[in-house]
C-alpha cells in the first residue's frame, strides 16, 4: 500500500513540475534517435518548417514532441476553415502539424499527455515566430484509429473534424492506402480560424522585419550582378522586372525575412525611395512605385534557375562574421534523376544560423570527398573555421583548407580511422579545450593548433 501511495505521489509531482522546451542543436541527434527507437512510425525527418520539443522533469527527458508543416490538402480541415485553393496556398504556413508525440518508456502517467500538449501549445506560436518570422494560428494532427483514439488531444481541447479519405502523397501523386486518420485541430488564437480566411486583419499582424543599410555602391554592384541572370519568363504580360523581384527578395532576406510571405510584407512596407532604388515599376495612373506581390515573388522564385543566382551573389555577400562555416551533404527528398537515382547536394553554410552560402550537385560516379574543393574554391575563407564530418577527414582536404584557403578546420574522427584516433587520444584530449566531444567521436585539430 505504501509503495502504491509513493508511486501516485511521484506521478503527481511529475505532472505538476514537468516543463516543455525547444531541443538544442546539440540535442537533436539524441531526440531523433529516441524517436526512431520508440515511436511506432519511426523518424525519417520532419517536413518543411519544423520545431522539436522535449518535455523534461528535472534532468530526465519525459516526452518528445515534433511539429512540421501542415498537410497540403485535408478536406475535413479545409471545410472547417472555409477556404479554397488559392487562399489555402497563401495561408497554409500559418498551420502547424503535430507530426510526432512520444511519451518515453517509464512515464505512462495519467493526464501527463494532455498536460504536455497544453504546455507546448502555449509557446508554439511565439517559438515559430522567432524561428520562421510568422505565427501559428491553428494546430492540426492526424491520429491512426487502429492504434489510438486521440483521448489526450480531446482532453487538451482539440476538436474532432472527422476522418481523412485514406489517401497519401508519394512522388508527387496521391494514392489510396486504405487507412483513414482522425483529423483533430486546435485554434491557438481566439479567432485563429477566422484570421485564416480574413486577409486584412492578418496583414496588419504580419511579423516585424528588421531594416537593413546598403550603400549606393553596393546596390549598384548588386544591380550589375543580377542583370546577368537569364530571364525565364515570356516577355508578354511581365509587369515586374527580374532585377526588381530579385533585389527585393535579397534585401528582404538580408533584413531577416524568412519566408516568401515575409518578403512580400517587407516590400509592402518599403517607402517610395527604397522601391525606386530597387527598380520597382511605376504605376502610370498614380505615379507611385509598386512592390511585387507575394504570388508574383513566389512564382518567380519557384521557376528561376538558382545556379546563376548563386554564382552572381558570390562575393557580394561578404563573410564578415566569425561564425564557423559547415560543410554537409544531403539527398533531396522527392527529387530524382532519370533512372531513379537521388539528387545529392553538397553545401556550405553558416553553422549557427543555417544560412546557405553556396551549394553544388555531387556528380554521378563520384562522392562528396573530391567535391569539397569545388564547393569551397569560390569562397573567401581566410581566417575562418570550416567544420566537416567524418567522411571528409582526409589529408588532402585538410591541406587544401589550411594551405590553399588559409583557413582552419575542425574534423570528426571515428573508429573507421583507428590509427589517427589512437594518436589523438595519446596526446590527451584535455589539451584541446573546451572538452572532449561525445563518446565515440573525437575532434581532429589541425597541425598548427
Amino acid at each position: 500500500m505504501c509503495t502504491v501511495i509513493r508511486m501516485e505521489s511521484r506521478e503527481r509531482e511529475i505532472v505538476r513540475t514537468v516543463g516543455v522546451r525547444l531541443v538544442q542543436r546539440e540535442e537533436r541527434m539524441r531526440w531523433d534517435e529516441l524517436m526512431r527507437k520508440h515511436h511506432y512510425l519511426g523518424m525519417r525527418g520532419l517536413v518543411g518548417e519544423s520545431l522539436r520539443y522535449v518535455a523534461q522533469c528535472g534532468d530526465q527527458w519525459v516526452a518528445l514532441l515534433g511539429w512540421s508543416a501542415a498537410a497540403l490538402k485535408c478536406g475535413a480541415r479545409d471545410r472547417w476553415i472555409g477556404w479554397r485553393s488559392p487562399l489555402r496556398e497563401q495561408r497554409l504556413a500559418l498551420i502547424a502539424n503535430n507530426a510526432r508525440f512520444l511519451i518515453l518508456p517509464g512515464y505512462r502517467i495519467p493526464h501527463l499527455a494532455s498536460r504536455l500538449l497544453g504546455l507546448n501549445l502555449r509557446r508554439l506560436s511565439a517559438d515559430w515566430q522567432r524561428a520562421y518570422a510568422h505565427p501559428i494560428l491553428v494546430a492540426e494532427t492526424f491520429v491512426d484509429p487502429r492504434y489510438f483514439r486521440g483521448t489526450c488531444y480531446r482532453a487538451a481541447g482539440w476538436s474532432d473534424l472527422g476522418q481523412t479519405r485514406g489517401y497519401g502523397k508519394a512522388h508527387g501523386t496521391y494514392h489510396a492506402h486504405g487507412n483513414p486518420k482522425i483529423v483533430l485541430v486546435r485554434e491557438l488564437h481566439r479567432q485563429g480560424r477566422q484570421r485564416l480566411v480574413d486577409l486584412a486583419p492578418l496583414q496588419q499582424r504580419m511579423p516585424e522585419v528588421t531594416s537593413m543599410t546598403i550603400t549606393d555602391k553596393r546596390l549598384d554592384e548588386l544591380w550589375v550582378r543580377l542583370n546577368g541572370i537569364p530571364e525565364h519568363r515570356c516577355r508578354r504580360g511581365i509587369r515586374h522586372g527580374k532585377i526588381s523581384i530579385l533585389a527585393v527578395a535579397i534585401c528582404a532576406l538580408v533584413s531577416n525575412a524568412q519566408s516568401i510571405a515575409a518578403i512580400a510584407e517587407w516590400a509592402g512596407r518599403c517607402p517610395q525611395r527604397i522601391l525606386r532604388r530597387l527598380g520597382c515599376r511605376r504605376d502610370p495612373s498614380t505615379g507611385r512605385c509598386v512592390a511585387p506581390s507575394e504570388p508574383t515573388i513566389r512564382r518567380f522564385l519557384q521557376r528561376v534557375d538558382p545556379v546563376p543566382i548563386d554564382a552572381a551573389l558570390r562575393g557580394w555577400v561578404e563573410l564578415e562574421t566569425e561564425e564557423a562555416i559547415a560543410v554537409d551533404g544531403k539527398e533531396i527528398r522527392g527529387a530524382s534523376k532519370a533512372g531513379g537515382t537521388k539528387v545529392h547536394l553538397l553545401g556550405a553554410f553558416l553553422n549557427n544560423h543555417g544560412i546557405m552560402l553556396t551549394q553544388i550537385r555531387v556528380r554521378e560516379k563520384t562522392n562528396e570527398i573530391p567535391m569539397v574543393k569545388v564547393l569551397l574554391e569560390p569562397l573567401n575563407l581566410q581566417g575562418k573555421v570550416v567544420t566537416l564530418d567524418a567522411l571528409h577527414t582526409q589529408t588532402d582536404t585538410a591541406s587544401y583548407i589550411k594551405e590553399h584557403k588559409k583557413a582552419d578546420f575542425v574534423m570528426t574522427v571515428k573508429d573507421n580511422q583507428k590509427n589517427l584516433r589512437e594518436d589523438i587520444e595519446a596526446l590527451g584530449l584535455s589539451a584541446f579545450p573546451p572538452s572532449a566531444p561525445d563518446a565515440g567521436e573525437v575532434a581532429r585539430p589541425h597541425r598548427h593548433s
